[in-house]
């Protein structure tokens, strides 16, 4: 038994962080104080009894975020842990570590918003603030674990592509799983793996370079050579700062340098695809006109729909999407069907938006499975949301969980 919060603190110990900065919040408080935990047991110097990591309770989220943005340019992998109203937050400095391209790791327990919104409940709603959090053009890499194994995957996962990516990545998960222990396989760890700590150039990669331009675009991949701090006495230093710049990372506010800038962002962010866990499909043989796609934590609820709907002679193709930027593979499977339901937890059908925004699919053939009373999303309301929805009687999204108004004599004199 082990909770999704518990799994990340593990999953970071393994993916080899050093560093985690965070202001405590309702329900991703405890995520940290995991990883102090085991990490105390694994990461201490034996000879002396140090500890070979460090965590800081900053006095804010803003102060957080900045720990691990320095930390990380420093070389150190480096996280926080967050919920909504951290996240809103945060949202300038991701701007600053996207722009600036410095590896960022945040994990979003998500919850009821907006505002305090409901600390002790779930949601998904989270969705859209995180994929472009910031002011002006960003897109943030997301990955949607759905079970505390996962959570375990996806920590290590995202400190990977983070250095891999030179840009934050976000763990959304949510407090049900975050929260609530589950039965769970044993968290696996291959000895064998390797960190990927991408383009990072060595002491002996500069001496052979005659010039360093950091945000040169060497491999056409939109990904750019990167030094740590103190690798070479005379090569390699530059400039990060959070206003344009050139390929040697000088300040510029000269157009044309900005726009091959900001383009090449966007072409990392198309590289960024090829990195990012692909969806996961469940289909039978035979093709179905109908799908139905999920991600996270309404996995297992919406393959018993998918079951129960079989029984009641409805047919219908799943995909659980893990990660965003969505893939091909995601447009194709709406492609090739008829009627795609789409199932969140959030009131504005926000990871919909996020697919007609990205893919430029037709809203029409889209329809949305909501939930977002606090509570996780069953199978039975899925089933209902879609049954009602293919009969017509219904618009593409209802909520099944709606309070009954309070009756006078409910209401006090």
């Amino acid at each position: 038994m082990i909770d999704g919060n518990t799994a990340c603190g593990i999953g970071a110990v393994y993916a080899g962080a050093t560093v985690a900065a965070w202001y405590p919040i309702t329900p991703s408080t405890s995520l940290v104080q995991a990883f102090e935990k085991y990490a105390k047991k694994l990461r201490v110097e034996p000879e002396t009894g140090r500890n070979k990591f460090a965590v800081i309770q900053a006095e804010d989220e803003l102060a957080a975020i900045g720990v691990v943005i320095g930390a990380s340019w420093n070389g150190a992998r480096s996280f926080t842990a967050t919920s909504g109203p951290g996240v809103s937050l945060m949202s300038e400095f991701l701007g600053l570590a996207y722009f600036a391209e410095i590896p960022t790791v945040l994990v979003d327990v998500q919850r009821g918003g907006p505002s305090t919104g409901m600390p002790t409940r779930t949601q998904q709603s989270d969705l859209i603030s995180a994929a472009y959090a910031s002011h002006g053009d960003t897109r943030q890499v997301l990955l949607f674990p759905s079970t505390p194994a996962e959570c375990f995957d996806h920590m290590i996962e995202a400190f990977d592509l983070a250095e891999r990516l030179q840009t934050p990545i976000l763990v959304m998960t949510d407090l049900d799983p975050g929260m609530n222990e589950n039965m769970s396989p044993p968290l696996k760890w291959d000895d064998r793996r390797i960190y990927d700590r991408g383009k990072v150039l060595t002491a002996k990669d500069l001496e052979n370079k005659d010039v360093f331009g950091r945000y040169l675009d060497v491999d056409n991949d939109g990904i750019c050579y990167r030094t740590i701090p103190g690798t070479h006495p005379t090569k390699g230093s530059f400039f990060t700062r959070g206003t344009s710049r050139d390929e040697y990372a000088a300040y510029t506010e000269d157009g044309a340098a900005y726009v091959r800038n900001v383009d090449r962002l966007l072409h990392k962010w198309e590289t960024a695809k090829e990195y990012v866990p692909g969806p996961e499909f469940y289909q039978k043989d035979k093709q179905s006109a109908l799908g139905v796609i999920f991600f996270g934590t309404t996995t297992y609820a919406a393959l018993e729909a998918v079951d129960m709907l079989k029984d009641q002679g409805i047919v219908m193709d799943a995909m659980r999407v893990k990660a965003f930027p969505f893939n091909d593979q995601v447009k194709e499977f709406i492609d090739g069907h008829d009627r795609v339901f789409i199932v969140e937890q959030n009131r504005d059908a926000q990871f919909k938006s996020l697919l007609i925004n990205e893919t430029g699919l037709r809203a029409s053939k889209i329809a949305s499975v909501l939930n977002y009373d606090g509570f996780p999303i069953t199978a039975e309301a899925i089933c209902s949301q879609i049954v009602e929805n293919l009969i017509g009687k219904l618009s593409p999204a209802f909520v099944v969980h709606e309070a009954a108004p309070p009756s006078d004599s409910d209401v006090e004199e």
